[in-house]
């Protein structure tokens, strides 16, 4: 068997080099490449009440902050988090044990008291849905914590898209003129996944 030619083993060992550092350097632009385009991220904001707006609009307002490209998708009772008037939101401790009932006046040992009312007092004292909302709120005041209006704020001051569920819209009988115009896409869900199977991050809140 005769030698190969100088040349042919040279072109041989330039091509084994090359399949060896051309998949390192493409992973190299790769990997720059991600890290300087933006992150994304997708919500679907499906609870209208007070203590379920907040995850959205923190995780929202949050992302944007850092540079990510943000879309929350409101639908269902969701919808109620893009009224022009919010003020209406309460929270139920009704069916929920993970909420807390604690005072948000008195001295500390008050305070730290978990008040555990049974769901069957619960479900027949009169107003206690809008007691218990009146407490979540003074504790939120308390605590030093932004209101929803102000979280709502802060995201569209960051550049958060808002979209509404049009499907949503038509069953609940809302008109355009119900939510901010700060909202401005009104989309269904076809439209909407799209945006999510992009997304780097997609959340179901």
């Amino acid at each position: 068997m005769e030698p190969k030619p100088a040349d042919t083993l040279i072109d041989e060992m330039i091509k084994r080099r090359l399949d060896e550092i051309l998949p390192q350097e493409i992973e190299k632009a790769l990997a720059k490449r991600r890290e300087q385009t933006p992150g994304s991220m997708t919500i679907i904001a499906t609870k209208g009440t007070l203590d379920w707006a907040y995850p959205p609009f923190i995780l929202a307002s949050t992302a944007a902050a850092l540079g990510w490209n943000v879309s929350v998708f409101f639908t269902f009772y969701g919808l109620q988090l893009l009224r022009k008037d919010i003020s209406h939101l309460k929270v139920s401790p009704l069916g929920n044990p993970g909420m807390p009932m604690k005072m948000p006046f008195g001295p500390e040992w008050f305070r730290a008291v978990n008040w555990n009312i049974p769901n069957a007092i619960q479900a027949v004292v009169p107003g206690f849905e809008s007691m218990a909302t009146v407490l979540m709120k003074q504790t939120i005041r308390n605590k030093g914590v932004a209101t929803v209006e102000e979280l709502r704020a802060m995201a569209i001051d960051a550049g958060v898209n808002l979209i509404g569920c049009q499907m949503t819209v038509d069953l609940f009988g809302f008109t355009r003129e119900d939510f901010i115009p700060e909202v401005k896409e009104y989309v269904g869900a076809a439209s909407f996944l799209p945006m999510a199977r992009d997304a780097d991050v997609s959340l179901f809140i």
